[in-house]
């Protein structure tokens, strides 16, 4: 996780100084955040810059309110749910759900997640609009909302890792902050409906039927406020729900889709190829060989074993002794199957299985115990590989300078043919 410098709070620019003496404060402050920048960006980079941006802007959304909001909460504690729509200061609430929305997305930014991008820019955007109609002037707020909307669009890329467990967590709390500014907005505009919501239930009602766009018309907005309102949350509405099913839905859904199809695809695609059993060490030297001649090689692995296989190998992990695992590795369209499991039982059970599944392909049996061959031999494989025996015979025939040639190989392979 990167590091960031210590966030210093600039001081406010005196009201009282004339407007030349102000632009030269100004002046001074906007030099200094430009060194603290440049000092963040060479620390943590973009997500660094991000972080420090949003934590500033929620800091400066927030600590204003903290008086209005203490009177807030005492109200609705005393009073209950019928005092809330009767607290002026309830118009703050939106102020402290976008700062704590944009404090929120701090680890977010640092651990580059694509998620708190996405609300990242929706809640920048929401943060210099709601601070320009507060003070109706680009204050710090809007400016820090707007430098950290436009790292967030320059720098997108930076932002690209996914975690379904971090995209429904941000995803849960930017619903959720979204929920409680309609609510709660709903009641402070609730003169400005028909019939008026005065209501805690009634408001959240209303929220929900709104940025579900499902409106059934029993509450109506008639003033501009109300209007202005209820349009902020259709949109928002539409924007984080579409955002929550792209983030946490999407990859869930895409990914059974994109398995799904592969599968299908790799299915239809094994036909003259070379099929592997086992996930010893000569059946991965083997495939390791075939695929090295650019040859599709299909390998079914046993479960339970450590694959020794790339991600990027065709590999199915099932028991090789049932038919509709060979028929889904494409053994009757294969060229041949070669069974190099570990024990030589196992080997000799496959390749009966293969020849009774589809008779016409070619099988190979390793062997990994001398002693064994005359048992594998029953079950009458093709091609019948014994490194052990091989190579000693190989071994035996250069020490007594006898000649090696193809034709002694090959009677080496194929036990049927030896006398």
């Amino acid at each position: 996780m990167s590091t960031v410098p210590a966030t210093p709070t600039p001081p406010e620019v005196p009201k009282h100084l004339p407007k030349a003496s102000r632009w030269r404060v100004l002046n001074a402050r906007v030099a200094a955040a430009w060194r603290f920048a440049v000092k963040v960006w060479s620390q943590g980079g973009p997500q660094g810059l991000a972080a420090v941006l949003a934590l500033l802007s929620g800091v400066l959304q927030i600590s204003p309110q903290f008086r209005h909001l203490r009177l807030a909460v005492l109200g609705i504690v005393q009073r209950g749910a019928e005092g809330i729509s009767g607290l002026a200061d309830l118009a703050t609430f939106p102020h402290v759900v976008i700062g704590a929305g944009l404090i929120l997305m701090i680890p977010g930014f640092l651990l580059r997640a694509r998620v708190a991008w996405v609300l990242g820019l929706l809640l920048s955007v929401l943060s210099a609009g709601l601070a320009f109609w507060a003070t109706r002037r680009p204050d710090a707020t809007v400016v820090l909302s707007a430098a950290l909307l436009l790292v967030l669009l320059v720098y997108g890329r930076h932002f690209s890792r996914s975690s379904l467990a971090a995209s429904s967590l941000f995803a849960l709390l930017g619903v959720g902050s979204l929920l409680i500014y309609g609510t709660l907005g709903s009641l402070w505009f609730g003169a400005g409906y028909t019939p008026p919501i005065h209501s805690l239930p009634t408001a959240f009602y209303y929220t929900i039927e709104t940025m579900s766009t499902v409106g059934y018309g029993d509450i109506v907005p008639h003033t501009l406020q109300a209007r202005m309102f209820t349009v902020s949350m259709i949109v928002l509405g539409i924007s984080v729900f579409a955002t929550t099913l792209s983030v946490v839905i999407g990859p869930v859904v895409g990914g059974s889709l994109k398995r799904a199809l592969e599968g299908k695809m790799q299915k239809e695609q094994r036909k003259n190829h070379y099929v592997i059993i086992g996930a010893s060490s000569l059946a991965y030297a083997m495939w390791k060989e075939l695929t090295s001649r650019n040859v599709p090689v299909t390998v079914i692995a046993p479960v339970g074993s450590s694959s020794p296989y790339p991600e990027s190998a065709d590999v199915i992990t099932a028991d090789a002794s049932r038919n509709e695992v060979l028929e889904l590795a494409g053994v009757p369209q294969a060229k041949a199957v070669l069974t190099l499991r570990d024990d030589d039982a196992e080997n000799a059970f496959a390749v009966l299985a293969v020849k009774e599944l589809a008779p016409g392909v070619k099988t190979i049996a390793g062997v990994n115990d001398v002693r064994h061959v005359s048992k594998i031999r029953r079950v009458q494989p093709d091609v019948l590989f014994a490194p052990q025996l091989l190579g000693s015979q190989l071994l035996a025939r250069d020490l007594f300078e006898e000649p090696i040639d193809n034709d002694t190989v090959h009677k080496l392979l194929f036990p049927q043919k030896q006398p």
